[in-house]
Formats: C-alpha cells, sequence, structure tokens
C-alpha cells in the first residue's frame, strides 16, 4: 500500500468519524491533536489504524509526531506495514 493510498483512507476516516463528514474543516497540514480529534479520539484512531491496516501500535508510538498530522500518521502507517 502506497503513502497515498494510506493517506487518502485515513483522511476519509478523519472527515467521517470527527468532521461529521464536513472535508473542509480539515486543513492539508493542520493538526489533527486537540483542533479535530480529543484524547478519546486517539483511541478511536490508534483502534482504526490498526484494524484496516493490520498493524499494531505500542503505548510508546502514541506520539503527536506520528499522529499529528495526516502525513505523519500516514508515514507512520507505511513504516509500520514495512517493517
Amino acid at each position: 500500500m502506497q503513502t497515498t493510498d494510506i493517506e487518502r483512507d485515513v483522511r476519509e476516516f478523519v472527515i467521517q468519524h470527527f468532521l461529521s463528514g464536513d472535508a473542509g474543516k480539515l486543513r492539508a497540514d493542520g493538526s489533527l491533536l486537540g483542533d479535530v480529534i480529543d484524547s478519546m479520539g486517539v483511541i478511536t484512531l490508534v483502534a482504526y489504524v490498526q484494524e484496516h491496516f493490520g498493524i499494531t501500535v505500542k503505548d510508546d508510538e502514541v506520539l503527536p509526531s506520528n499522529l499529528d498530522t495526516i502525513a505523519n500518521l500516514a508515514a507512520f502507517v507505511e513504516r509500520k506495514i514495512g517493517a
């Protein structure tokens, strides 16, 4: 799976589950954490990523650097898939 496919899937999930389908509220490189997703939402997002992409996200990997933007999250998932 390529980064663009991962980004598309994650973007669609975030828009549907956290923005009530309003894609206009999601900025290209805007922060997800705090602005779009609260602490409980992080749990939902991590569960989705694990199930959808078949990866395991360890507790010490739940960091802003991995989850802060769609691009960072896609890069993180791609690294996990390739590992």
